[in-house]
């Protein structure tokens, strides 16, 4: 083997696990992120996990993305662990697809049929199609699809590359006598454990191992520890995304590292024990890429049929490695631990968790606001604090859900993915607004108290009233902002425009009851405050219902879109403002 044949196979090796990264990263794309959102159903039936967990990995081609994810999904308390352990097993099973597609360049025959179903045969069509279908299409779904397509031909070409480099080694009698060293079972299980944890990849160091088979010089003495080794590297990955994460994530990769651990160890004691009765036939003969796929299928499968009853037994050890001190505290930030760095790689999983983060948030909101409102009636400095410390979280979401879309939107986001971020990005300012004016109503409640002073009766009229309208805006905008109801959303704007004049005519009867000497200056200046504070509030709730409708139609002009949302033919707007006409009447 010449330095030629060394560069071949460097280059086959880069293409492979290039191809593969492709095919990956379309085919997560094209399920549009249902798969990793799938994983978010809990399940309590450990072989619906399973099933699940060999579904998802089949689909976006990799244990390790699947079993991250899981660690996050623990870490962020959307998943218990003993949820996890069946969908941990699972995503073994599923890896298993990526061998058997990878034992297809093994097939040889002289027939033209059999011959057609060779990679090497169809790979160039599929390129070729690939290639049009992201050159010549603007359609996202086409253009994932093209991806899938070339990935593969690129995996393909890669896996080829990479077999006819080192087919010379099996003239190298000190290739051999390396591959040869392998068949001992511990030092097999350790090369297969290292090449794997350098490459984070069980399916690419399996693949390249079929590739290694073309040389005819790897026996199954030789493949199969490496197998089990392969199947303890892949570990790697999730105890690395475990590191700084919370005490339950820590458990969910250390339950896989231990089902693999495990796994191996009975298998390879029973294996062997076997073989030094039986002594099978089939450890001398040399290794084909669809032996390897088959060694890789039966041992996961088995591993998780005998592990699957004692997957309590696995939690337990989990739980004894990594012990809690406290139970954690559930608090209002909880939803904070949604926006879990691991989910970055799967940009449609971490939209749905800002999108979750974001609707906590304005709930947050809301509940400070509505609060705020009734110690302009009855104060209650007890109350009036929790209002300053909701506010304290809402700014808290504000920081973390900013910078994390911030980070999420120089990632490689569908059309849909991108709408709903940017909806986030420019409605999280407004709820956090929403949480200042509730301080503000607190802080002119708290004035009345310690002035001792209170409203008139016909101001306090008029203000239930407009905290009514005040309430049903905010009600609607934030149902429309989870929703994403574009139905509802057009009546938000006809809504605020009655509450600015609500506002202007309170105001105008305060200066009128002030010239009658019905109320005194000092209390006017408190009421103007907290009717402005409403006014701005219903501001806030027309930007959010704007946004949704404008990202919507992609429209980005705001007074444009405000001054046509107005103008609309059909009469829309006038309809739902004569409505709020008829509702708000004050007395």
């Amino acid at each position: 083997m010449d330095f030629f044949n060394i560069l071949s196979m460097i280059g086959g090796l880069a293409l492979f696990l290039y191809g593969m990264h492709v095919m990956g990263e379309g085919l997560s794309r094209v399920s549009g992120g249902r798969m990793e959102k799938i994983l978010e159903r809990m399940t309590n039936n450990p072989i619906k996990a399973v099933a699940l967990g060999a579904a998802v990995t089949a689909v976006i081609q990799s244990s390790s993305a699947t079993t991250v994810m899981v660690v996050g999904f623990v870490n962020s308390g959307i998943m218990k662990l003993s949820q996890a352990v069946g969908i941990i097993m699972g995503a073994n099973i599923g890896t298993t697809v990526t061998s058997w597609i990878l034992s297809l360049s093994g097939i040889e025959s002289d027939s033209f049929v059999i011959q057609l179903f060779k990679p090497s045969s169809f790979s160039p069509v599929l390129a070729l199609i690939g290639v049009a279908c992201i050159l010549f299409s603007k359609k996202e779904k086409k253009n994932n699809i093209g991806m899938i397509l070339v990935g593969f031909a690129v995996l393909m070409y890669g896996m080829d590359a990479m077999s006819a480099a080192v087919k010379p080694l099996a003239d190298v009698p000190e290739f051999t006598n390396i591959l040869t060293m392998f068949s001992n079972p511990i030092l097999g299980l350790i090369a297969g454990t290292l090449l794997t944890a350098i490459i984070q990849s069980s399916s690419a160091s399996v693949g390249i191992l079929q590739a290694l088979c073309k040389t005819g010089a790897v026996s199954y003495a030789t493949a199969i520890p490496i197998i089990m080794g392969q199947n303890i590297g892949t570990c790697v990955t999730a105890m690395l995304s475990a590191i700084g994460a919370k005490k339950n994530a820590k458990k969910a990769a250390l339950v896989h590292l231990y089902f693999n651990l495990i796994g191996t160890v009975l298998f390879m004691v029973v294996f062997y024990t076997i073989n030094a009765f039986v002594h099978f036939a089939f450890l001398n003969q040399s290794a084909n890429a669809a032996g390897i796929a088959v060694v890789h299928s039966v041992f996961n499968i088995a591993a998780t049929f005998v592990l699957l009853p004692f997957s309590k037994g696995l939690e337990t050890l989990a739980n004894l490695t990594v012990r809690d001190d406290t139970a954690e505290e559930v608090t209002e930030e909880s939803s904070l631990h949604l926006l879990d760095s691991r989910f970055l790689d799967t940009p449609a999983l971490a939209i749905e968790q800002c999108k979750n983060a974001a609707i906590q948030m304005s709930e947050l909101s809301k509940k400070a606001l509505f609060e705020s409102t009734t110690l302009l009636h009855r104060y209650d400095e007890k109350k009036a604090e929790e209002i300053f410390k909701l506010e304290d979280i809402v700014d808290k979401y504000e920081d973390e859900l900013g910078s994390y879309l911030v980070k999420l939107s120089s990632r490689d986001l569908a059309e849909k993915d991108s709408h709903t971020l940017s909806i986030l990005l420019h409605c999280i300012g407004d709820f956090e607004r929403i949480s200042d004016h509730a301080v503000n109503i607190t802080q002119a409640a708290r004035e009345m108290f310690d002035k001792e002073q209170s409203f008139s009766n016909k101001a306090s009229v008029e203000l239930e009233i407009f905290t009514q309208a005040l309430k049903d805006v905010v009600n609607l905008t934030f149902e429309v902002f989870a929703n994403n109801d574009l139905r509802q959303a057009l009546r938000v704007e006809p809504l605020e425009e009655e509450i600015d004049y609500l506002q202007a005519e309170i105001k105008r009867r305060h200066v009128k009851r002030l010239r009658k000497g019905k109320c005194t200056i000092e209390m006017g200046f408190i009421l103007s405050d907290v009717v402005t504070s409403y006014e701005r509030v219903a501001d806030h709730c027309s930007n959010i219902a704007v946004c949704v409708l404008q990202v919507n139609d992609d429209a980005f002009d705001v007074h444009e879109y405000m001054n046509k949302l107005k103008l609309s033919e059909d009469q829309t707007f006038e309809t739902f403002l004569k409505q709020y006409q008829d509702k708000y009447v004050l007395p």
